[in-house]
């Protein structure tokens, strides 16, 4: 019982701002590396541009080992930018538990929750590439991209209506009740923490970054509008509604496309 008292008393102080200070750097770095090209392409393009829909994953497959690495560090960099920032909370909160620490181990045990973070996302992009060997993207949206558009629409209101994102999506917008819940202590705890988060933040959004997929995932016009409304999903008292809003414009616009391209 103590334990969870003084785990309060932890939280209700207002976390040092620093932390947001460093995420949001750490995110600006990882947007202009995105947008500069600052990281490696994952192979000769054959022609295709990167913010073509399927084109970074047919590149990076067809470029073997290097180029399917290449495009994993281009996806993580891409999810630091876009994920950052609406995580500050869930930082700033988890930096409040660690008050009575070292600054080593305080230091130490940020660098882990942030780290494991950026890592489970950049993991993620793993699920485009292997899509994309059953399924060629890049060569459907140039055949048939209303299809494969009011697809990816109708798979995205699916799962904005659907009661698992809400599921998931409360955990992302209550990160105090997560961390309270969820606490553990070291590095090790760390770890352990960023990952469990890390599964729900992803159960959370992975329909919005398929459609992204399809639609380009390095189009950064697309990026922003995701990442955007990612955040707001996440932050805003707002957020739920904005995601139903969002799985009706898809249902919406999906439906529209599917029947054009049909008739």
């Amino acid at each position: 019982m103590r334990t969870r008292e003084s785990l309060r008393d932890r939280f209700s102080h207002r976390p040092t701002s620093v932390v947001a200070l460093v995420t949001y750097v750490i995110a600006l770095f990882a947007w202009i590396a995105v947008i500069e090209h600052w990281v490696p392409t994952p192979g000769s393009t054959h022609g295709l541009g990167l913010s073509d829909p399927g084109a970074p994953e047919a590149i990076a497959l067809s470029n073997g080992v290097t180029g399917i690495l290449l495009y994993l560090c281009m996806w993580g960099t891409m999810m630091i930018a876009m994920m950052y920032p609406s995580s500050v909370p869930l930082f700033q909160l988890y930096y409040g538990t660690l008050e009575g620490t070292t600054k080593t181990g305080r230091a130490a045990r940020m660098a882990a929750f942030m780290g494991m973070y950026a890592l489970v996302w950049s993991l993620t992009g793993i699920v485009p590439l292997a899509i994309n060997v059953a399924i060629p993207v890049a060569a459907i949206a140039s055949e048939q991209g209303g299809l494969l558009w009011g697809g990816a629409l109708l798979l995205l209101a699916a799962y904005q209506l659907s009661p698992y994102k809400y599921r998931c999506l409360r955990y992302c917008r209550s990160p105090l009740g997560f961390l309270m819940s969820h606490h553990r202590t070291g590095v090790r705890g760390a770890l352990r923490m960023s990952w469990q988060f890390s599964v729900f933040c992803v159960g959370c959004c992975w329909a919005l970054f398929a459609f992204m997929v399809v639609v380009g995932s390095m189009n950064i016009v697309w990026m922003a509008l995701i990442a955007i409304v990612l955040s707001l999903e996440r932050t805003v008292t707002w957020g739920t509604s904005l995601a139903y809003a969002v799985g009706i414009i898809a249902g919406v616009a999906g439906t529209g496309l599917v029947a054009i391209t049909i008739v």
